[in-house]
């Protein structure tokens, strides 16, 4: 399948240079988001993943379904005040401020197999962050995998860098 045909490209957005990457189109269509679930998820099947943490927001969705097709559970990494239990907090850059993601203290247990999942990779702040909370509950990170990677942006190197293996389905070059 041709899923980078079925990613919507809107140029100049959320500001002029940019080429927003709209995965919502994927998403949309049954029969590229059920292969696209398919193929993020089959080479993790014999890993006996026990948790997907899915990245806010469209990382749950995502993160949801491969969760379903791993039989495991799924994690949420969410951002300020949206958990309602103790949490871990890890701040990121953004080109505009900072922000961070939360994740329950008791989200994962020391060794738990873990897939770290969102809709795109462009800097890998994010990522990192996703990375981070998930080694304070001390899991064991088995991948980061997402729909679109944006290599010309490093994210995928920066979290390969911190030993984790990265996994796209598709990628653009440019931003």
């Amino acid at each position: 399948m041709d899923f980078k045909s079925t990613i919507r490209t809107i140029p100049d957005y959320p500001r002029k240079g940019i080429m927003f990457r709209d995965v919502s189109t994927l998403m949309a269509d049954p029969k590229a988001f059920g292969a696209a679930v398919e193929r993020l998820s089959a080479p993790f099947e014999k890993f006996e993943i026990s948790k997907v943490a899915g990245i806010d927001a469209r990382g749950f969705i995502l993160g949801g379904a491969i969760a379903l097709r791993l039989k495991a559970g799924f994690l949420p990494l969410r951002k300020p005040g949206k958990l309602p239990y103790r949490t871990f907090s890890e701040s990121y850059e953004l080109e505009y401020g900072s922000d961070a993601l939360h994740m329950h203290v008791d989200g994962v247990e020391p060794g738990e197999r873990v897939l770290l999942v969102d809709d795109l990779i462009a800097t890998g702040g994010t990522a990192e962050a996703g990375v981070k909370l998930l080694r304070r509950g001390r899991a064991d990170i088995v991948s980061a995998v997402f729909l679109v990677d944006l290599p010309d942006l490093g994210g995928a190197r920066r979290v390969r860098n911190m030993g984790v293996e990265v996994n796209a389905l598709v990628s653009f070059d440019g931003d």
